[in-house]
């Protein structure tokens, strides 16, 4: 058994090739071999997100705070809020993050395939942002 004690990760700032605005993540959980769920909590300043992207084995996104958005390539824009919980299938191409004017955090689960989690893919302009 292993416990981390809350605040005992440092946090990180997402990096701005995968991210738009500020965005803290906070590692919760780093699997080793044989297991291969990754999770973390992420907070999305107002306006923040990620570029599209897409996951092997998919995702799943726990909204614990303020207000989100997320979409699905072709699909609509989606509001998210605290205590929704969003299914993203493997390999589907997607972005989420914070609406405009308010803070968004969530937590991600995701795993990984081959050492890979994710695939990222360009940024979300500020047109398909706001929809």
């Amino acid at each position: 058994m292993d416990i981390k004690r809350s605040g005992s990760q440092p946090s990180s700032k997402g990096s701005a090739e995968y991210f738009t605005g500020a965005v803290r993540i906070d590692p919760l959980f780093q699997p080793t071999d044989p297991a291969r769920v990754l999770v973390a909590s992420v907070t999305f300043e107002p306006g923040a997100r990620t570029a599209w992207h897409a996951h092997p084995l998919g995702q799943i996104l726990i909204v614990t705070a303020g207000c989100g958005l997320a979409q699905g390539w072709g699909g609509p824009i989606e509001e998210i809020r605290p205590g929704d919980v969003v299914w993203i299938p493997p390999g589907e191409k997607h972005w989420h993050g914070a609406k405009p004017t308010t803070a968004m955090t969530h937590i991600a689960i995701v795993e990984r395939l081959d050492d890979k989690s994710a695939d990222w893919m360009e940024k979300v302009s500020d047109e398909q942002y706001q929809g």
